[in-house]
């Protein structure tokens, strides 16, 4: 079975009630009062439903998850979306922490949160599921000073498109930002920095090289090899596997790199080149702390795991941490593909299947894309 795009969804179901009521937001008692007497209304609903009507033709493309009700089930029934359910909000009008409950769940299950609301809902999100996890935002709010939200809710479900079409979407860190309701009643603008969250944003090839729409290899390789000398961690064993970007990476360190071997490094020192299976086990038997493991794309076929490097191991992968895994790769090797996935073949179809998601791939400078992975046999 091909691996599909698994999207969490979480509608506010009171975002924007606040604007139809002219209460200049959708926070606080007041709101709640009013809600419960005249309804909720219906604007988040239907703004979701604008962003979901482009994906129809994708749907055996996109498995949904998503909470019970108004949160987000009644809408994907209703619109003949396959989904499973994973909670359900409180009894009466659904809250704050009916949003963070399910963010917090989705985002175990999911490759992306989609949700529906303003920045009370960003905010939501954001206590939920932090700055490390890819969320898209479709507007719905009275208050709208975040970044995290798609210009529109056709944008995001354009967006969305792309993304399971296999195109190439950028992820950057984009700011949550709250108003002081108090404030903007009395009508002083006033908003505060709360936070950054990962969020997919457009970033086709072409639009992210020089003149004449091609990368020069060598520099994209040592802007890769830039940003993770900048965010290499102390006392972090890092397990690198062959080619040359991260041959690139290892040579910015001032090391010899192996071009077509596994080298480890900690704290800037290379602890074995060109490294088989058994020593590599026996380093992390050594290391108390955290490891991480580094592989680049092999061009053409797309493979990470399984071709070149098969001294990275299940059993190695398995003491590293699914998590714990970085894909770089230039742009133009991905595109290379033509919407393709990157590939798995580690021997253990179990460890293939659970490797199978989209996943974040370093392609430059302080530069992410969101892109899928799949088994060798289309799992």
């Amino acid at each position: 079975m091909t691996q599909r795009l698994r999207i969490g969804l979480v509608i506010n179901p009171l975002a924007g009630l606040g604007g139809q009521l002219a209460m200049k937001g959708s926070d606080g008692a007041d709101l709640r009062e009013l809600a419960e007497r005249e309804g909720p209304g219906d604007r988040s609903t239907l703004r979701a439903e604008r962003a979901l009507r482009l994906l129809a033709k994708r749907a055996s493309a996109i498995e949904w998850f998503t909470w019970g009700g108004a949160m987000g089930a009644d809408l994907l029934q209703s619109m003949g979306f396959a989904a499973q359910l994973c909670g359900e909000p409180a009894p009466g009008l659904s809250s704050a922490d009916d949003s963070r409950r399910a963010a917090a769940k989705l985002s175990t299950l999911v490759d992306l949160l989609l949700f529906v609301g303003g920045d009370g809902t960003a905010r939501d999100v954001y206590d939920a599921v932090g700055d490390s996890f890819p969320v898209l935002g479709i507007p719905a709010g009275v208050k709208m000073h975040s970044s995290v939200f798609a210009v529109s809710p056709e944008a995001a479900g354009e967006l969305l498109l792309q993304l399971s079409e296999g195109g190439l979407v950028g992820l950057r860190q984009q700011e949550v930002r709250d108003i002081d309701e108090e404030a903007f009643r009395e009508g002083r603008v006033r908003t505060r920095y709360y936070g950054q969250m990962q969020v997919p944003g457009e970033g086709r090839f072409l639009q992210h090289t020089k003149l004449g729409g091609r990368e020069d290899q060598a520099l994209v390789a040592a802007d890769i090899a830039a940003w993770l000398v900048e965010h290499s961690e102390p006392d972090v064993l890092y397990i690198l596997g062959p080619g040359s970007t991260t041959a690139a990476y290892i040579e910015e360190l001032g090391l010899e790199a192996t071009l077509l071997g596994v080298d480890v490094i900690r704290d800037g020192q290379l602890l074995a080149s060109d490294a088989n299976e058994a020593r590599i086990l026996e380093l992390q038997a050594e290391h108390s702390g955290p490891m991480k493991i580094i592989v680049t794309a092999i061009g053409g076929q797309g493979h990470i795991f399984g071709r070149g490097n098969q001294q990275i191991s299940p059993a190695v992968i398995r003491k590293v941490g699914l998590e714990n895994i970085v894909v770089i790769a230039a742009k133009s090797k991905i595109a290379a593909l033509e919407g393709r996935p990157l590939l798995v073949d580690s021997n253990d179809p179990e460890l293939d299947r659970e490797l199978c998601a989209y996943r974040s791939v370093i392609t430059g400078y302080d530069d992410e894309i969101l892109y899928r992975v799949a088994g060798d046999a289309g799992g």
